[in-house]
């Protein structure tokens, strides 16, 4: 299940950014990828099968302790029970193994028993930071389908949380859960149309631009975050990658030297340097 840059441009430079500043919902070690039939036959990936494949990276003690968890859920009140069992798996997942599968899957788990707005969209919000630099298809739609879900749930307890609606639409337009990818589109731009200033909907409309080619349009959504946002590198690199992708170097090598100076790790800058040669 190997990540991939959105746009393929520049030689890896905008995932390698990426990943260095939103790193800590992205551990390194990966499962191998689940077998899955062609897309016709199967599109997306079960969940019992991702466990079942992450489980063969256990040390016996560990799988020890996994099955011990798995198996504590007693008489009772099991609701509870199985909620502390979800969080402590969670936890298990994410810092004694670091398999960001499992321990999202435990994560979205405990959040649908907890059922708490806070809960629904953390859960939400970190199934969709990783699917946005999946490039495995159904892994993409296992991230999008339980993304959804959790979003949908959210805006059930809040149906103001313009937030979650931008989620949502998210899910459809980088998940291939849909036939239509519009019907992503359409509920961002409900958002935007109701607030202009709203920047998480104004990032995924550029990258759902990139997407489809438009790139002078996902360059205004981008933008527009930049000015507002300087810091914001999500947006900054995004925009980089555009004007590197449309061709337009100037600006591209512009935006780039913006990252640079604001980042502080030698190797991503190494990497946003023999880029920016290539441009020049």
């Amino acid at each position: 299940m190997k990540k991939q840059q959105l746009f393929l441009v520049g030689g890896g430079v905008l995932l390698f950014i990426l990943l260095f500043f939103f790193g800590n919902t992205i551990p390194p070690k990966k499962p191998a990828p689940v077998a899955a039939n062609t897309p016709h036959e199967q599109k997306t990936i079960e969940s019992e099968k991702l466990l079942t494949h992450a489980k063969e990276r256990l040390t016996p003690q560990q799988l020890e302790k996994v099955t011990s968890l798995e198996n504590s859920v007693k008489r009772g009140d099991v609701k509870n029970q199985q909620l502390v069992v979800y969080k402590t798996l969670a936890s298990f997942w994410r810092d004694s193994v670091r398999l960001f599968e499992p321990y999202a899957y435990y994560t979205s788990e405990a959040a649908k028993l907890e059922n708490s707005e806070k809960s629904l969209t953390f859960a939400a919000h970190l199934l969709l930071t990783n699917l946005k630099t999946e490039s495995d298809l159904p892994m993409q739609n296992w991230l999008a389908t339980n993304a959804k879900d959790l979003f949908q749930r959210a805006i059930q307890l809040n149906p103001k949380n313009d937030s979650s609606k931008v989620g949502l639409g998210a899910c459809y337009i980088f998940g291939s859960i849909s036939e239509n990818p519009m019907e992503g589109i359409s509920l961002i731009r409900e958002v935007v149309q109701r607030d202009p200033n709203n920047l998480f909907a104004h990032l995924i409309l550029g990258m759902g631009g990139v997407r489809s080619g438009q790139f002078d349009k996902a360059i205004e959504h981008f933008k527009l975050i930049a000015d507002k946002q300087p810091d914001n590198m999500e947006a900054v690199l995004n925009l980089a990658e555009t004007y590197d992708q449309k061709g337009d170097k100037q600006n591209a090598v512009k935006w780039y030297n913006v990252v640079k100076e604001k980042i502080p790790n030698p190797e991503a800058q190494k990497e946003l340097e023999t880029r920016i040669k290539a441009l020049q």
